[in-house]
């Protein structure tokens, strides 16, 4: 069962190799798109309930067992993570197949969808820090090809600030690397962390846990988000939509390990430098989408806001504010998609993105006004949609750990996002209509079918919370207590005698 682990990563690099042979036949390569990514979903549901019987898996490549050879480790965390990001980019694929110009299919698009998620699952998937740094790269070199698809002109030259941006992170993502080799011997993350237990509140290793933190907040968004706005307003509305739920997210990811396995020691330091970080994103986010009267501009900045309130209940770092980071990420993955797909339908039947143009959707399109409607709530964090349920717990770990300056910005920012959205919602979807009935395009059953699933899944995901419970439960578990993870890795009794030692 446990080889099952690495499937999330190789099956869709094969897949994707495939259908670069098959580039003129569309038919074939978005029916083999599908398959795949609905195949993952598959692999993840029925490695999750595993995870829930055996505990934590893991796969050692070539029989080298760690932290000398190369292994994928399965949590819940990461496997819940691997699920929601699958069935997100699913349902991103069926609108890009009924929306997507034949031209831009031709040029490579399912092959590097399928390469961009494979470096996703393979980032929440590896157990040594150096692979995360691989699939980094596989997921960021897909997307660079996908942020320029089309060719116009701000697009390249929204790709090539992206491109020299993410360059210098993994430049310096390398030189923490080297750096933390050079401290502890090692690169397989629960030995990081037996070793950076052995060596204490160590001032070098905690200069290293901050270079880490610089890295995988230019990665996440956070603080060091200059880029995000433009790089994610760009690309084609599928594309975005996948950028919005799936690339900040694995930084978060990044940033989730690193302060909860790697670095446990002198999270005074650490812990207080991702509050202030978080802080300061959520108020330039919460400017930045009362500012903008662009649709897109504002859907980007929204995205900032969900990146700050992730990172603060990881500053937190109670039980509880750790089980609201794991339900928050879920919701966020689904109801940004669910955002993004929105704004690029309201571009796409007025031909305008500034909020001032629009007026009156609601009376042409009535249906899709009330999924935005749904998609507004559910970000806003009203119950019993998928939003609720992670502001409360990290509202809660805010209380328990007394960080009520966190526990005031999170809560203003809901309001924020709430008015911000609401501003989208009343001056495009209400007052006298733009479009008459001669201008009106038509938006088929089938371009609605994603954001009506992507609807669904927020409310499922709200309603259905007691049932995923069990599952959340357990990952924020396993990362508060690290040990559970550092047993599933190495031998116990041994790591645990060389830090008694």
């Amino acid at each position: 069962m446990s080889n099952m682990i690495v499937l999330p990563l190789i099956v869709p690099v094969i897949t994707a190799i495939l259908l670069v042979f098959l580039k003129e036949h569309v038919i074939l390569q978005r029916i083999i798109s599908l398959l795949t990514l609905s195949f993952i979903v598959i692999i993840s549901i029925i490695l999750l309930l595993e995870i829930q019987e055996q505990g934590v898996m893991r796969i050692d490549f070539s029989g080298w067992a760690p932290p000398f050879g190369i292994s994928f480790v399965a949590d819940s965390f990461a496997i819940l993570l691997v699920l929601v990001a699958n069935l997100v980019a699913v349902i991103c694929m069926l609108y890009a197949i009924f929306t997507m110009e034949l031209g831009y299919e031709k040029m490579y698009f399912y092959p590097f969808t399928l390469l961009m998620v494979a470096g996703v699952n393979g980032s929440f998937l590896t157990g040594d820090i150096f692979n995360l740094f691989v699939c980094f790269e596989v997921m960021l070199l897909a997307s660079y090809a996908l942020i320029s698809l089309g060719g116009e002109k701000i697009q390249l030259r929204e790709a090539l600030k992206y491109v020299l941006i993410n360059i210098v992170a993994s430049w310096i993502f390398l030189v923490a690397l080297a750096f933390l080799y050079g401290t502890v011997g090692t690169l397989n993350m629960a030995h990081i962390s037996v070793r950076v237990m052995e060596a204490g509140a160590n001032p070098l290793i905690t200069t290293v846990a901050l270079i880490f933190l610089i890295v995988f907040s230019l990665k996440a968004g956070l603080l060091l988000f200059f880029w995000l706005p433009g790089s994610y307003s760009v690309p084609p509305t599928a594309i975005a939509a996948l950028f919005a739920a799936l690339l900040t997210k694995v930084g978060i990811y990044a940033l989730v390990r690193t302060f909860t396995l790697l670095f446990p020691n002198n999270t005074e330091v650490t812990h207080m430098a991702l509050g202030i970080m978080a802080g300061i994103t959520i108020v330039a986010g919460c400017i930045g989408a009362l500012s903008g009267r662009d649709v897109r501009t504002i859907a980007s900045y929204n995205v900032l806001i969900g990146v700050g309130f992730i990172v603060t209940g990881l500053a937190i770092g109670t039980e509880s504010a750790l089980q609201g980071v794991i339900y928050y990420l879920m919701h966020d993955m689904v109801a940004k998609a669910m955002l993004f797909l929105a704004v690029g339908m309201m571009i796409y039947v007025t031909g305008e993105t500034v909020i001032d143009k629009m007026s009156g959707l609601i009376r042409n399109y009535p249906f899709f006004g009330w999924m935005f409607f749904i998609a507004m709530c559910s970000l806003a964090g009203i119950p019993p949609l998928s939003g609720f349920l992670g502001k409360v717990l990290i509202g809660q770990g805010a209380i328990e750990g007394g960080h009520f300056v966190l526990l005031g910005l999170g809560f203003f920012s809901s309001l924020i996002v709430l008015y911000s959205l609401l501003r989208i919602f009343l001056s495009s979807f209400f007052g006298e209509t733009i479009i008459s009935l001669e201008d009106e395009k038509p938006l088929p059953k089938r371009i609605l079918l994603p954001i009506t699933l992507l609807a669904a899944c927020t409310i499922g995901l709200g309603i259905g919370a007691e049932k995923l419970a069990p599952f959340v439960t357990d990952a924020a578990e396993t990362l508060y207590t690290p040990s559970i993870y550092i047993d599933a890795v190495l031998d116990g009794e041994l790591w645990q005698g060389e830090v008694n030692k």
